[in-house]
């Protein structure tokens, strides 16, 4: 059982100017990630598109093709760095699941409750090798450095988690650190990559990594608050899943803190004991609306969504700005 947000109730922003602006590109992207997908070794494709088939949005690599669009990039290097970053997050997805010991992913069982963790590990590796080696191909360093210095931020983002993990002391700006590079940091370097291939100035950089940072922190805050909040069928995953894994999210910061020591406790034992009773996942809930911990989650959410939305207006106007601010209203206001 979950809270009924109050965003369910709004009229969803969707990607599909985006998508028609950058249709001819997305369908080469997915073709080139089709075909690196490839190796002798059968299990390797196989691990690899059960995820990548699996229903994700693309959105790390539409971002790329789009601030390549809109400042107006001829050639086909967005597209090596538009599959390169695909890879990159979707290794992330499987090592996250060994991690998080997660049984489902995208509405599916998770890669490693069929290959096992091991597998999954070394398929993760794999894609990671197989998408620096293709942003290699167009022969552009600066871009290529930027998305280097991203493998490396999200791995400490990772690490930084684990050591969070069903620790209830953690504190907003700990977590917040988290996910910046957990999350933001592939949203921020897809975005400033395109502006890169473009050759644009350093302050067109910028800002480019300004909206996709934001972006990718209101992301991850949205989605905190969809595993209280939404349902199982659009989530993809059960309703509760962070909460009965022990993550600690923003929603669980804001209720631990405003809580009182009866409440308290109550994180203790679930989340840090990880001693989980029927009607738990209720509890929780119903804590997060005494709180409003996901209505404040939420508005933190649409604060980094005009942080984006800032960063976007040194641009000049064009679709593919508007596309890409239509793209901040998405993520905010998305309905699973």
């Amino acid at each position: 059982m979950g809270i009924v947000i109050p965003l369910e109730e709004k009229k969803s922003a969707g990607l599909d100017s985006l998508l028609e602006l950058i249709r001819p590109d997305l369908e080469r992207t997915n073709q080139l990630i089709i075909q690196r997908t490839g190796s002798d070794v059968t299990t390797i494709p196989e691990v690899a598109n059960h995820l990548i088939s699996a229903g994700g949005k693309r959105l790390r690599p539409m971002l790329v093709l789009a601030t390549a669009g809109m400042c107006g990039y001829k050639g086909d290097g967005h597209l090596k760095f538009a599959a390169g970053i695909e890879f990159m997050h979707t290794a992330t997805l499987l090592h996250d699941d060994v991690v998080d010991e997660s049984n489902m992913r995208r509405g599916k069982i998770a890669a490693r409750m069929l290959w096992g963790n091991q597998t999954c590990v070394l398929v993760g590796d794999f894609l990671l090798g197989h998408a620096f080696k293709m942003m290699v191909e167009p022969g552009m360093i600066p871009p290529l450095t930027v998305v280097s210095q991203a493998a490396a931020v999200i791995a400490e983002g990772e690490i930084l988690q684990l050591n969070a993990a069903k620790d209830t002391t953690t504190t907003e700006d700990a977590y917040m650190g988290v996910i910046r590079r957990k999350t933001a940091e592939l949203f921020a370097a897809a975005s400033e990559v395109g502006v890169m291939l473009a050759g644009k100035p350093k302050a067109d950089e910028a800002a480019a990594r300004s909206y996709g940072m934001n972006l990718g922190v209101a992301f991850q805050l949205i989605d905190d608050a969809l595993d209280y909040g939404g349902s199982s069928a659009k989530l993809g995953k059960n309703v509760g899943d962070d909460f009965r894994e022990g993550k600690i999210t923003l929603p669980v910061v804001l209720a631990f803190r405003r809580g009182n020591e009866k409440e308290r406790e109550f994180w203790r034992r679930t989340l840090e004991k990880g001693e989980i009773s029927e009607g738990d996942v209720e509890t929780a809930c119903g804590l997060m609306k005494k709180h409003k911990a996901l209505d404040d989650t939420i508005e933190r959410a649409a604060h980094y969504g005009a942080i984006a939305r800032d960063a976007m207006e040194i641009f000049p106007a064009s679709p593919w700005k508007d596309a890409l601010l239509e793209v901040v209203d998405f993520c905010i206001e998305r309905v699973y």
